[in-house]
């Protein structure tokens, strides 16, 4: 996975909130009858699903090399 994916992602992990709050309170400054949030609130939540498996793929990547480094060293000193 490209590093910069992953960054990108994980920003967008926490500005997604922010984004909808600031089209919900768009929403109510214009509401004529019709509440259009919900639709911007379906692909930025679909979008931010896509951003957590993301970055969740790449900590459980990074993790698992970690514990395979550890094991390895490990390994390695109880070797003879």
């Amino acid at each position: 996975m490209h590093p910069l994916r992953t960054l990108r992602a994980l920003r967008f992990l926490f500005l997604a909130p922010f984004i909808l709050l600031l089209l919900l309170v768009i929403n109510v400054a214009t509401y004529h009858g019709e509440w259009w949030i919900g639709w911007a609130a379906l692909g930025i939540g679909i979008a931010w699903i896509v951003c957590l498996f993301r970055v969740l793929g790449t900590l459980a990547l990074v993790g698992g090399a970690a514990a395979l480094a550890t094991y390895l060293a490990s390994w390695r000193r109880r070797a003879p």
